[in-house]
C-alpha cells in the first residue's frame, strides 16, 4: 500500500467526526436530548461492530492488549459524551474551537512521550491551523464575556480525551486485526456510556419506537464504525503527531454540513479560515513523506 494512504485515511476518518454534530443537532431539533442521541450512537456503533466481526471472523479472538482497547474505547466515549455535555454551557461554534485543541495537544502528547522537539513545519503548521480555527469557527467578533467557567472546562476536556484516544488507538497490538480491535474498542466504549449516559433508551422503547434509532444508525457509522476502523489502521504509521494535524479536517467539514444541512450562512471570512487549515494540514505531510512506525505494545 502506497504511503500517501495512510495520511488520507486518517483525513477520512475526521471528516467523518465533522458531520457528527450536524445529526446531533438534527435529532435535537426533532425532540431527543444530545445523552440520548449519543447513547443510540454507542450502542447502534457497538452493534454494527459485531455485525462486521462476526461477518468477517469464525471464532473470538484473545483479548490481548486489553488495557489498550479499554483505554481507546474509555477515551472515545469520553469524548462523545464530554463534547455532547459542553454543548449545554457553549454556543457551538466556541464548542468546535475549545475541541480542536486536540491538535496542539496531541502534537506535543507526542512530543512528550518520544522525547522529541518540534519541528518548524510543525510549530507553523500549529500556527496556521490555530488561526484558521478562529476564522472557519466564525466566532470572531463574538462577545465571549458571558461564557459559564463550566464550559471552558467541558470543552478543554473533550480536546484532551480526543487527543489521549488518538494517542492510545495508535498503538498496535500484535496478532489483533482490525475488525476485532473494532469490536473490541467499540464493546467498552458502549459500556462506559451505558454507564453514564441513558441506556434506558432500549428498554423503554424510545430507542427503535420513537424514531431514535435513524439518528444512532448514522452517528453509529460515522461516529464509530469508519473513524475507528481508519484510525487503528493508519495512526500506526503516519504517528499520533502527525494524525493529530491531519485531523484538522474535521472542522472544515463540520462547517460545510452546518451550511448544507442546517441552512447556516457561511463568510468569506470563514472560508478563508477553512483554506487557511488546509494549508496548516498539508505542510507537515508534504515535508514528511516518510511515515513513522509506531512502536508496537
Amino acid at each position: 500500500m502506497k504511503n500517501w494512504i495512510y495520511p488520507l485515511m486518517v483525513v477520512i476518518a475526521a471528516s467523518c467526526y465533522g458531520v457528527l454534530s450536524t445529526i446531533i443537532k438534527v435529532a435535537m431539533k426533532n425532540g431527543f436530548t444530545a445523552a440520548e442521541a449519543v447513547t443510540a450512537q454507542y450502542f447502534i456503533g457497538f452493534a454494527l461492530a459485531a455485525l462486521l466481526f462476526f461477518a468477517t471472523q469464525r471464532k473470538m479472538p484473545g483479548i490481548k492488549g486489553w488495557k489498550i482497547l479499554m483505554l481507546s474505547g474509555s477515551f472515545t466515549a469520553a469524548t462523545g459524551m464530554v463534547y455532547a455535555h459542553s454543548l449545554n454551557y457553549l454556543p457551538a461554534s466556541l464548542a468546535v474551537v475549545l475541541l480542536f485543541q486536540f491538535t496542539w495537544i496531541g502534537m506535543f502528547l507526542d512530543c512528550i512521550v518520544n522525547r522529541r522537539w518540534l519541528k518548524r513545519t510543525e510549530v507553523f503548521s500549529l500556527v496556521l491551523l490555530f488561526a484558521g480555527t478562529l476564522f472557519a469557527a466564525g466566532i470572531i467578533g463574538t462577545d465571549l464575556s458571558g461564557i459559564p467557567w463550566q464550559g471552558w472546562v467541558w470543552g478543554m476536556a473533550a480536546a484532551f480525551c480526543f487527543s489521549a484516544f488518538m494517542f492510545v488507538n495508535g498503538k498496535q497490538i500484535e496478532g489483533m486485526d482490525t475488525s476485532a480491535r473494532l469490536f473490541y474498542v467499540s464493546l467498552f466504549a458502549a459500556i462506559v456510556v451505558g454507564l453514564f449516559q441513558t441506556p434506558e433508551i432500549v428498554w423503554n422503547g424510545q430507542l427503535f419506537n420513537e424514531g431514535l434509532w435513524v439518528y444512532g444508525l448514522l452517528l453509529g457509522f460515522f461516529g464509530i464504525i469508519m473513524p475507528i476502523y481508519f484510525f487503528s489502521v493508519a495512526v500506526p504509521h503516519v504517528g499520533s503527531g502527525l494524525a493529530s494535524i491531519l485531523s484538522a479536517m474535521e472542522l472544515p467539514v463540520a462547517v460545510i454540513a452546518s451550511v448544507l444541512i442546517l441552512n447556516e450562512t457561511l463568510s468569506t471570512l470563514q472560508v478563508g479560515g477553512i483554506f487557511i487549515i488546509l494549508i496548516g494540514m498539508v505542510l507537515p505531510s508534504a515535508f514528511n513523506r516518510t511515515p513513522k512506525i509506531v512502536e508496537q505494545i
